[in-house]
């Protein structure tokens, strides 16, 4: 802790950081204090005018009814260097909890949504470092920075028109990052924390066990949701890496072929002698709709219960601000009569009619237009090997499904980059509006783009040998370049170029720190880690009656990636932002929409099997009886998905009845504060 006899200009020393010295000043009595937490560190331009960076820390100081954040700032070395530490006084963090509706700890030990007027009832109210998790504090910090507006008409000092000029109500934060004022803003590390946090993580001698408390505090909601769903999905592919490998280890295809053994012995292979038999397709089968919507279920559970643990499963779903990122004509909103932009519904309607949903279907085109060419090639190298017959020729058969593989993933890449163009284009108005148009998007291509092959040979083509011969081809291939991509690339990443410590200088090493953190790559978002799982999740759910061995390879790549995203994640990037979250959000739904499909592709993947098809025809049955047998079967298994859904509750008791007393309390209150206003106008008249 520093006094406040030390001198203003740097940061020479670690203790200046956490003391008074040069931070700005706080009015309110609550929040003055001899320690200060910096939590953020904002990078500008290399080339930043010393009037410029005053007046962005005037304005992230100033009060919030002036259109600021009011946060505390630090100049980093001195007013002619590029970068902005900020921390976050008492009040403002106080003030924030409450408008997000986090629910803290209450004197009688239950989670309660957080009040600032009974403030003094809540438990380590009077330490923030207790009270909120280092990433609540830092998400708070972003939370008002993107909160921060223009109040009229102006041009920031040190930048020329057009790029320095500021609509009254526009963002002012997107402004300064628009014109290259602000390069990147960056929660800070606590490096001894992350240390210890990374032993127990990913330096954990054990394959299992994450801690999972820890990783919310420090790292936030969203990712603590997505390592918890990834350790839940993972733990729970035992059930089904078991049967896959007993299916077929232990009931070997020699066993499947019909008639005796010795004129199977004495008869030439079938192409489809090393098919599951007519009862592994069906365990494999029911199993995987059963076990699909027992994990989802059993996974909301769970996710309530962290939920009520994290203090999020009672957020505020009030009247959102504007995403910093919303542009329109400066207007009256009539819902809140606040002035703000706004942008016709029509307008939106007609981008999303006419731009969105065209340049998706060229790029759903594009998908078919690979297949197309996947089929020709399919075509080409078959006839080759049944000419020839040779080991090369048999070797070349995957070489069409690898590069139709490699094209996908090519196409989901670019395809991503659009999405976000073209929602960004829509202009939405909210953040959680935007997010869902751009992750609907990006699901329906992944969907089409990963699965309409594996339909098309399945129901189109019927050809189970294929089939699976495509779906070994995927999970071999997603495996080798997924444990380069997730185990090599990260380690040679670290070794040889992003280490934050690396370039530490011996003159100023707190100021150097700052930079060298601010210098590694952005944290790439948790998107393409959910389009893994969704697309391993649909693999198993819907196809892996006809390749049983899709779990355990499933698994094993999902023992490795726990660890590596956590290395990735603490070693190589910044510290993302990240916003406290009751779930995973729409996610979740795609999961489910998955686990339903999946009673569908299964019945059709059974009745199309070689050895179903043999079985009917020995038993006599017309093709019309088995279609009306095959949809008895769907219908009777959608029944019992439900009947599941409905008898294990989406959260558990103790769960729902904390939720229903914060309702009633909540209720409680609003009603006394409304009995207190009604006394208070009565005897205002009476006073008169």
């Amino acid at each position: 802790m520093t006094s406040q006899k030390e001198p203003q200009e740097g940061l020479s020393a670690p203790a200046k950081m956490t003391g008074p010295s040069s931070w700005s000043r706080v009015s309110c009595p609550c929040c003055i204090s001899s320690h200060i937490e910096p939590l953020v560190l904002i990078q500008l331009a290399e080339n930043i005018q010393p009037i410029t960076k005053q007046w962005i820390m005037s304005v992230i100081s100033a009060p919030v009814k002036a259109g600021g954040a009011q946060l505390l700032v630090h100049p980093g070395e001195d007013m002619k260097g590029d970068m902005i530490v900020v921390a976050a006084p008492r009040c403002t963090l106080l003030r924030v909890t409450e408008d997000l509706g986090l629910c803290k700890t209450y004197q009688d030990g239950n989670m309660t949504a957080f009040s600032f007027e009974d403030r003094d009832n809540f438990c380590n109210i009077d330490n923030m470092q207790q009270f909120l998790t280092l990433a609540e504090r830092q998400y708070i910090i972003k939370y008002e920075l993107d909160s921060m507006r223009a109040m009229e008409d102006q041009r920031i000092p040190g930048i020329p028109a057009p790029k320095g000029k500021l609509k009254a109500r526009e963002s002012i934060l997107q402004k300064l990052e628009k014109a290259g004022v602000i390069r990147n803003i960056t929660p800070l590390h606590e490096q001894k924390v992350l240390s210890a946090l990374g032993k127990q993580w990913y330096s954990h001698k054990s394959l299992w066990g994450q801690p999972l408390d820890s990783i919310h505090a420090y790292f936030g909601g969203t990712i603590a949701y997505y390592f918890s769903f990834l350790d839940f999905y993972t733990l729970s592919l035992f059930p089904p890496a078991i049967l896959g490998l007993f299916i077929t280890f232990f009931l070997p295809s020699a066993n499947f072929s019909s008639g005796n053994k010795t004129e199977s012995a004495l008869a030439p292979p079938k192409d489809d002698d090393d098919q599951p038999s007519v009862s592994s397709y069906m365990v494999q089968a029911v199993f995987s709709m059963l076990w699909s919507t027992v994990f989802m279920e059993l996974w909301k559970r769970r996710s309530a219960a962290l939920s009520y643990r994290w203090g999020t499963f009672n957020l505020a779903e009030q009247f959102q601000e504007p995403r910093p990122g919303f542009h329109g004509e400066l207007g009256t909103n009539p819902v809140t009569g606040r002035l703000e932009p706004l942008f016709p519904e029509w307008k939106r309607r007609l981008r999303i009619g006419l731009v969105s949903m065209p340049v998706v279907g060229v790029f759903l085109g594009l998908v078919v237009m690979g297949m197309a060419g996947f089929y020709f090639f399919e075509r080409l190298v078959s006839n080759w090997h049944k000419a020839s017959g040779s080991y090369f020729t048999a070797a070349l058969l995957y070489l069409p499904s690898i590069g139709h593989i490699v094209y996908t993933n090519v196409l989901g890449n670019i395809y991503r980059n659009v999405a976000l163009q073209l929602t960004e284009a829509e202009n939405h108005r909210e953040e959680s509006s935007f997010d869902y148009h751009h992750t609907t998007k990006v699901l329906v291509f992944t969907f089409f783009n990963n699965f309409a092959v594996l339909f098309h040979i399945a129901f189109f083509k019927e050809d189970m040998p294929l089939l699976r011969k495509r779906l070994s081809s995927l999970l071999i291939v997603t495996q080798v370049v997924n444990q380069f991509t997730e185990v090599v690339v990260p380690f040679l990443v670290d070794r040889f170029l992003t280490s934050a410590d690396r370039n530490l200088k011996e003159d100023d090493p707190e100021v150097d720190h700052l930079q060298a953190q601010g210098s590694l790559p952005a944290f790439p978002g948790l998107f393409a880690e959910y389009i893994e799982l969704l697309v391993q999740f649909g693999y198993l759910s819907l196809f892996s009656c006809v390749y049983p061995i899709t779990a355990p390879l499933l698994l094993l790549n999902n023992l490795t990636e726990i660890r590596t995203d956590a290395y990735k994640l603490c070693k190589l990037f910044n510290k993302p932002f990240s916003a406290p979250v009751p779930n995973m959000g729409v996610w979740q739904t795609a999961f489910e929409v998955l686990s339903f499909i999946s009673v569908v592709s299964n019945c059709w993947l059974l009745l199309l099997s070689p050895h179903v098809k043999e079985f009917t025809e020995d038993a006599g049955l017309s093709s019309s009886k088995v279609l009306i047998i095959a949809v008895i079967v769907e219908h009777a298994l959608i029944m019992v998905k439900m009947i599941l859904a409905i008898m294990i509750p989406d959260e558990p008791d103790w769960v729902r009845i904390k939720r229903e007393q914060i309702e009633y309390h909540s209720m409680q209150a609003l009603k006394k504060q409304r009995i207190m206003r009604s006394r208070v106008e009565d005897k205002v008249p009476l006073k008169a």
